[in-house]
């Protein structure tokens, strides 16, 4: 009843507003759809709101006349990211909870800012003097959190190697930086 592989066959039927037509592209899209909008905004109910609001806006489309001409699942994937954008742009214009005036200031004092700003310089400038080889391994390692043995593959070295140039590359921060507390 639903060609899955022919979208003209489809778009005719939405636009005749067959309901077989419609209730299959529904069940057909809409689970892709709401995990597309979940792993935007992470929040289960507001994404079955979203992806359900996809389907009302392309029966608005079909009912106007600009459904979609070709893509159909390329366009509800488009209209799904133009409304999660709206509703993110909803969100950051009114702010869910404003910050008492009363609440005291917990953020770390300014002389504990600038201390870790400086701690902060003088890991970069021991970082700038490892070889490109060692910083490289530390980018993969701590900075992307490869295992070694991935490491290992995207640098086309064996796990023992990796684990010398990351050793070699910590201990050279150590004896340039010295001691610095990370909290």
């Amino acid at each position: 009843m639903f060609p899955t592989n022919n979208d003209s066959s489809v778009l005719y039927g939405l636009r005749d507003l067959d309901p077989q037509v419609i209730g299959a592209v529904y069940d057909q899209y809409f689970s892709e759809i709401y995990r597309y909008v979940l792993y935007r905004i992470g929040d289960p109910t507001l994404a079955e709101d979203i992806a359900s609001d996809v389907f009302v806006r392309l029966l608005e489309s079909v009912q106007s006349g600009r459904s979609p001409q070709t893509n159909l699942k390329g366009w509800l994937i488009g209209t799904a990211s133009h409304a999660v954008t709206d509703h993110l742009r909803r969100k950051y214009r009114r702010p869910e909870e404003e910050i008492s005036e009363s609440l005291p200031d917990r953020g770390p004092s300014i002389a504990a800012e600038v201390d870790q700003r400086e701690q902060n310089r003088l890991v970069n400038d021991a970082y700038a003097q490892l070889t490109p080889e060692q910083q490289h391994v530390l980018a993969l390692r701590f900075g992307q959190g490869y295992s070694l043995e991935e490491t290992a593959a995207f640098m086309n070295k064996n796990v023992n190697a990796v684990k010398a140039l990351q050793f070699r590359a910590l201990a050279a921060l150590q004896r340039e930086v010295g001691e610095v507390d990370y909290e």
